[in-house]
């Protein structure tokens, strides 16, 4: 069963992943250093399928897309937070990481609590109390983003399908 892992308001993308480890960019090297400025334990506690679920601005601060990819790498299935940072939502979307604005998530979880995301219904369930909890449904062309697996795979998958545009080089 996916766990729910409660942070506040305002991590940094350098409390997802110091600015020391950016020299790599194995997603599961920065896995084992993810969210150590908030929770040291963190990276050897969290299972493949567990989701974040944080306050408000989860992903200010520098627009470096190691921060989703490390907690992608670490096995984090979803981040469901009040309002994320516009550079980092964008960051995780394009990785493959899904994420989900909800105003009441935060205060309906503390962390071990059982979560089950519904991305296509922009829902978020408690397991552990039952409570459900309205996100915002992310648009389509995100959706076809997420499911390819990021937008490299994303952009990958619509070349063989029907080309991209070319760059226009003449004048």
């Amino acid at each position: 069963m996916a766990k729910a892992w409660v942070f506040g308001d305002n991590i940094s993308t350098d409390d997802i992943i110091a600015g020391r480890y950016l020299v790599q960019r194995n997603p599961k090297e920065l896995a084992k250093h993810v969210m150590e400025a908030v929770d040291p334990g963190f990276a050897a506690k969290v299972r493949a399928g567990d989701v974040i679920v944080a306050g408000k601005n989860f992903g200010c601060g520098s627009s470096r897309e190691h921060a989703p990819m490390a907690l992608k790498g670490a096995g984090i299935a979803a981040v469901v937070a009040e309002s994320f940072a516009r550079i980092f939502f964008r960051n995780a979307i394009n990785q493959g990481l899904p994420v989900l604005i909800s105003k009441e998530a935060r205060r309906g979880f503390k962390t071990g609590d059982g979560i089950r995301v519904d991305l296509e219904r922009g829902e978020v369930l408690n397991t552990s109390t039952g409570r459900k909890f309205d996100a915002e449904p992310l648009p389509d062309f995100l959706m076809e983003i997420l499911r390819a697996g990021g937008l490299l795979n994303y952009l990958k998958r619509m070349k063989g399908k029907r080309g991209l545009p070319r760059k226009k080089t003449a004048v």
